[in-house]
């Protein structure tokens, strides 16, 4: 692997010590291969491509029921979550791909078969097609979730490795501000298709960028053969460290709350507040706190640590959660108030989602292609079932949705304090 000698920072770099010690496992020389500043913005186009799939079409959801004949408004939801069920399975290939060919030929390969599964969705003259089409596109881009994880561990790790997803984060969760914004704008002078036509340029930019710019970061003397017996091995080591599965289901249970949201928002703006065309204001304004949380956390976390972040995002979500059921049970509730604690909820899921990741890849820096993959593989599964479920209790009414915010949220703080054994706030 190509090494720089640019430190991070001058306010960080004598802090990496602290990230070998949160490592655990693996080594890394805390270096990106490219200029830092471009290493980070690379790794957040790669994760945004899975937000702009998923957050695109949100607009154009009732004129593709229209013109593939979906009258149900629950039944379009399946766009989305077709999507994330693809995503979710896919992971599970992507990792054990990565350790034993490196990162480089993977994700090639999944930016390809994306660019051309979103032709398809482009074109399909049937809802089922167009499920399937979508379905697919979230299994090539999965690939950019798994590899982009794996190659920042190899780079870097512990808080360091905290610190740079933090910051990818930011432009990553500029995506989804921005994601709705693009759909409206192509459907205000063209049909839904060229939103998924958008996207094939989008990927296919994307992956010049990432063909002349990004080396490989997995050495050929630490690949591993691509042998079941190693995988499995792998999948133990993973789920026999405590961190590696406590987190992962945490951040399982806060994305089921978030893709709660996602798919049920369009209904929510038409139905419960009747204003459809602030879908993509009330969504930027919402969305943006989870780039402003994450940006937060990469300039406090070299000095708080990871646990104390995120434990204490964690509860400040599941305060406002019951703050805000409150008051949509009381029928008391309206848009200024949605948008406000759902805000403070997407910031509260900002600090403790990057901070999640990053501890649950603690211990894994040996297997960082194969464990990454089976955390997305659960925390996006997850993640897509339970995101559905609250989607389709869609009543006409925020409860469904801040019913699971809540629940979901105790169960992840009971997670958090068993993994912790108990002891939340340490620093580390």
């Amino acid at each position: 692997m190509q090494q720089r000698t640019d430190p991070l920072s001058p306010d960080t770099s004598a802090a990496l010590t602290d990230a070998a010690s949160d490592a655990g496992g693996g080594g890394s020389a805390d270096r990106a291969p490219l200029p830092f500043g471009e290493f980070v913005t690379l790794i957040a186009a790669l994760m945004a491509l899975t937000a702009l799939g998923i957050d695109s079409m949100l607009p154009a959801l009732p004129a593709i029921g229209d013109a593939l004949g979906v009258a149900e408004p629950n039944t379009r939801q399946f766009v989305v979550t077709s999507f994330l069920l693809g995503f979710s399975i896919a992971q599970l290939a992507y990792g054990p791909l990565a350790d034993r060919y490196g990162r480089r030929p993977v994700l090639i390969f999944a930016l390809i078969a994306s660019t051309i599964t979103n032709l398809v969705a482009a074109v399909s003259g049937s809802f089922l097609l167009l499920l399937i089409a979508r379905f697919a596109s979230g299994a090539a881009v999965a690939g950019g979730r798994v590899v982009t994880v794996a190659l920042v561990r190899d780079c870097y790790s512990g808080r360091a490795m905290a610190r740079v997803m933090s910051l990818a984060f930011i432009f990553f969760m500029a995506a989804p501000v921005l994601a709705p914004t693009f759909g409206e704008f192509v459907l205000a002078f063209a049909s839904w298709r060229w939103i998924f036509g958008g996207i094939a340029i989008v990927t296919a930019a994307v992956f010049a960028w990432f063909v002349l710019r990004m080396p490989e970061t997995l050495p050929v003397s630490e690949r591993a053969p691509l042998d079941p017996s190693r995988i499995m091995a792998g999948y133990r080591t993973v789920l026999r460290d405590r961190y590696a599965v406590g987190y992962t289901v945490a951040a399982a249970l806060l994305s089921g709350g978030l893709f709660g949201f996602v798919g049920s928002i369009q209904q929510i703006m038409d139905v419960t507040f009747g204003k459809p065309k602030l879908l993509t204001v009330v969504f930027a304004c919402v969305a943006g706190t989870m780039a402003a949380g994450s940006f937060f956390n990469s300039r406090i976390v070299m000095r708080f640590g990871t646990r104390l972040i995120s434990h204490a995002a964690l509860l400040g979500l599941v305060a406002v959660a019951a703050i805000h059921l409150a008051i949509t049970l009381a029928g008391i509730e309206s848009l200024t108030s949605f948008i406000i604690l759902q805000a403070i909820m997407m910031a509260c899921f900002g600090l403790a989602s990057s901070n999640f990741s990053a501890m649950a890849m603690e211990n894994m820096g040996s297997i960082a292609g194969t464990a990454s993959s089976l955390q997305g593989f659960v925390s996006m599964l997850g993640g897509a079932v339970l995101g559905a479920l609250i989607g389709q209790a869609f009543d006409g009414t925020t409860v469904p949705l801040y019913g699971g915010f809540l629940f979901l949220g105790l169960i992840a703080v009971l997670v958090v304090f068993r993994t912790e054994h108990g002891r939340l706030f340490r620093r580390g």
